[in-house]
């Protein structure tokens, strides 16, 4: 399963949550908000969060056995 992660340039929080993904080892591709003022709105103060391909979302504070039940 591939997941979305909503980001922003230095947000150290969205650099931990990376880290996280890569050591569980789940695809994701990385969506910047700060360019998309709608995204901006929905995500800027929720940054980081993780979205399936199904809608669902799973914000920050979230560790790896958080992102395993998430992907699986």
């Amino acid at each position: 399963m591939s997941l979305t992660l909503y980001t922003s340039p230095g947000c150290h929080l969205c650099e931990q949550a990376e880290e996280i993904l890569d050591y569980v080892g789940v695809s994701f591709s990385a969506i910047d908000i700060s360019s998309d003022v709608n995204l901006v709105r929905k995500y800027g103060v929720r940054i980081p969060v993780v979205q399936r391909g199904d809608g669902a979302e799973l914000g920050w504070p979230f560790d790896s056995l958080d992102v395993e039940r998430f992907a699986a």
